[in-house]
């Protein structure tokens, strides 16, 4: 039994119960009083760990536990900034990026070395070191910026990829002036470091991305996805420092490898957020406040100069690169304020470079004390610089931020304000549990990011039955689902329904529900049948008007590398045309993986009009002949999967293959996904006609169509009238 007596409270405490109970709370109240005074909670964070820390009121030490756990939140940081930026719209604006990069390294190291040299009168070698300490920076502002929903903006794309060449050139200078002062710098320095870095980054972005995919397709418990995804994180940063550079960058790059693996609307991606948010993150930034001494600054007059020089050019020159990064690439003001946000905190590879300069001695002076070259005074005033740095990027970039992100609202509010149009709905008639977890992926990944209650989970239990372990079996098969759909921050309606005839009871759920999308399952050793389409086909389909997905899955979607979708003739003259290249959209820009559109050439014209205006990764193939469908069989992979457009016999886009369908699928593409999408029609008893009408209005509105979302809410209002 422990006494009160038994307990010690002297400073700095040391029981690790007390420890942890403060820091918990410095977390959880910190940020709440602070944001009634707007300051943003980083600065919150880091404000408290000073306050607390060793210069502080010394109540706790910043001991090898909190470094340990400030090094995982950094690292969390720079994967998450690698996991969730958009590949897509890195890849297009990679030369952005890399321009971005360049500026915002060269233009701090010529200032910075300028000042050195000038202002402050260190060495050249000195100089350089302390420029390199300005051209990194730590992305410390990103949870913010992601927590505003901003963070697939272009500008943010483009700083976050500049931020691996800035750092990576920064990192390289470090090692270069390490090895000068201590005389390594030789030709057999640059072989070793050239040839080790290219082999890290070999590994880190073929090799981890193959065993990624390797382990989510034989593991779906998501403690194990997690624990890999932690490990690969550990063991990209440690290559990187193998390979000579600091571990940040193979973090970062292990989220570019892990990008398209881990969909941003998957269960998985949510719990890596949730945990590095509420833990390793903040602890991290209590850490960087723990460095903080208030008190050098009232007794050394040099360390008060040295201070002030670096934090103002440091700040003026990552200015000045966020400023000529805005008139080069015609960005907005609130665009430069995100960039200027983000680039400006100086943390990580900051604190390493003047760690790594402290502790190299060149000499000894007159009164025996070591030559540094880097000495007290820049040590203590780089900790004065993180602060102001720190807190200039948050404010800056919350102000951007929440700038773009109004304006982003605004663009998408609705023009009518008395707009009845139906919302979106998902229907998924769920019966087998171990079918479960992807008929839920899918729905999540082929909905709406905004729509965070549209799902609908149905069960049947027949209506003659007087066994009340079928009702309850029901219940337990929607809880799975809804405790599913909520690990995505989704919110799922869980419906049971008492009918004797399963067709019945979903069009009756549909009709009631005014259901626009339906999602059937296949089970995995189960193939499709002319009996199921053809039982399909005369209940659900001809009774429905909803976009109906037949989706049979052998592997976890998001282990998908294409997605070949199969488009017949006339297809964009069907009223659903749009809705289901919504969903089809959506898949690919949740889990980034490349679409794969084949279709007859004016089929094409018009999905490569809208693809202009996103920058989902796609491909286009001229297909003109179904009777050569099983051409497609030999540009199949093992990780693709099939998306068939299909169409109702009276259907434009109808033609005498698509009743083959079961039978090639069955026999030519059983190790692959696959979906069926029989696109919604606006009048299932007049759909001829309407279809022409369709396509006559569809025409005129592509050119000007803006966004594919807006499309069909259009057509969906024309025909509503009509």
């Amino acid at each position: 039994m422990i006494l009160l007596s038994d307990l010690n409270f002297s400073l700095p405490l040391s029981s690790p119960i007390i420890i942890f109970a403060i820091l918990l709370f410095i977390i959880l109240f910190a940020p709440l009083v602070l944001n009634k005074l707007r300051i943003p909670q980083l600065i919150g964070l880091i404000i408290a760990g000073a306050i607390i820390g060793p210069n502080g009121f010394n109540l706790l030490e910043r001991d090898s536990s909190i470094q340990l756990f400030g090094m995982v939140g950094l690292l969390y940081i720079m994967f998450l900034a690698g996991l969730e930026i958009d590949l897509a719209d890195f890849k297009k604006n990679s030369s952005k990026s890399i321009i971005f990069g360049l500026y915002t390294f060269m233009i701090p190291m010529a200032l910075g070395i300028l000042s050195g040299v000038y202002i402050l009168g260190f060495t050249v070698m000195t100089s350089v070191l302390l420029a390199s300490m300005f051209a990194s920076h730590t992305l410390i502002a990103y949870p913010l910026i992601s927590k505003l929903g901003v963070a697939k903006n272009k500008a943010v794309n483009i700083t976050v990829g500049g931020t691996m060449i800035t750092d990576t050139l920064a990192l390289l200078v470090l090692a270069v002036v390490a090895g000068m002062a201590t005389g390594e710098l030789n030709n057999e320095f640059w072989i070793r470091l050239s040839i080790s870095i290219i082999i890290f980054a070999l590994i880190v972005t073929l090799l981890f991305p193959l065993v990624a995919r390797w382990f989510f397709k034989r593991n779906e418990d998501n403690i194990s996805q997690y624990i890999f995804v932690l490990g690969l994180v550990f063991l990209g940063a440690l290559l990187a420092e193998i390979a000579g550079i600091e571990g940040i960058i193979g973090a970062f790059l292990a989220g570019l490898a892990l990008n398209r693996l881990i969909p941003h609307t998957s269960p998985l991606m949510n719990r890596i957020e949730f945990v590095g948010n509420a833990l390793f993150i903040p602890f991290f930034l209590i850490g960087v406040g723990m460095l903080i001494d208030y008190r050098v600054f009232f007794s050394d007059l040099q360390t008060i100069i040295v201070a002030v020089t670096m934090t103002v050019v440091a700040t003026f020159s990552k200015y000045l690169a966020a400023f000529i990064t805005q008139k080069s690439f015609k960005f907005s003001s609130a665009q430069r304020d995100l960039i200027f946000g983000l680039s400006n905190a100086q943390a990580a590879a900051t604190l390493a470079a003047v760690l790594v300069g402290y502790n190299i001695i060149l000499g000894e002076g007159p009164d025996g004390d070591p030559i540094r070259l880097l000495n007290d005074s820049v040590l203590n005033g780089t900790i004065l610089m993180i602060l102001v740095t720190c807190t200039v990027a948050s404010f800056v970039a919350q102000r951007g931020a929440t700038r773009l992100a109004l304006e982003e609202t605004e663009g998408n509010v609705k023009e009518d304000a008395e707009d009845t149009e139906p919302k979106e709905k998902i229907l998924i008639p769920i019966n087998h549990p171990e079918s479960i977890e992807e008929l839920i992926n899918l729905g999540v990944t082929v909905k709406s990011q905004a729509a965070k209650n549209s799902l609908l989970a149905l069960n049947i239990v027949p209506s003659d039955s007087t066994d009340d372990q079928l009702e309850k079996n029901a219940r337990k098969v929607l809880e799975k689902a809804s405790v599913l759909a909520a690990a995505t921050d989704n919110i799922l309606t869980e419906l049971v329904r008492y009918d004797s005839n399963i067709v019945n009871g979903i069009t009756n759920v549909v009709k009631e529900n005014k259901v626009s999308d339906i999602i059937l399952g296949l089970h995995r050793q189960q193939g499709i049948s002319d009996s199921f389409l053809g039982q399909l086909t005369e209940g659900i389909l001809n009774r429905c008007n909803a976009t109906t997905m037949i989706y049979r899955n052998i592997q976890p979607i998001n282990t998908v590398q294409r997605h070949l979708i199969i488009v017949p003739e006339n297809a964009e003259k069907e009223i659903g045309f749009p809705f289901w290249l919504l969903r089809a959209w959506n898949i690919g820009r949740n889990t980034g993986a490349k679409l794969v559109f084949y279709a007859s050439p004016d089929t094409l014209a018009y999905i490569k009009d809208i693809n202009k205006k996103h920058t989902i990764d796609a491909d286009f193939v001229e297909f003109n002949d179904w009777e050569d469908f099983l051409i497609l069989s030999r540009d199949m992979k093992t990780n693709d999967a099939l998306i068939i457009i299909m169409s109702r016999k009276s259907g434009l886009s109808y033609n005498d293959v698509m009743g083959k369908m079961p039978k090639y699928l069955d026999k030519y593409f059983i190790v692959n996904n696959y979906i069926l999408v029989y696109p919604m029609q606006s009048d299932i008893n007049n759909r001829g006609s309407l279809a022409d009408v369709g396509g006559t209005l569809f025409n005129p509105l592509i050119n000007n169509i803006e966004k594919l979302d807006d499309l069909g809410k259009t057509l969906a209002k024309l025909f509503k009238k009509k």
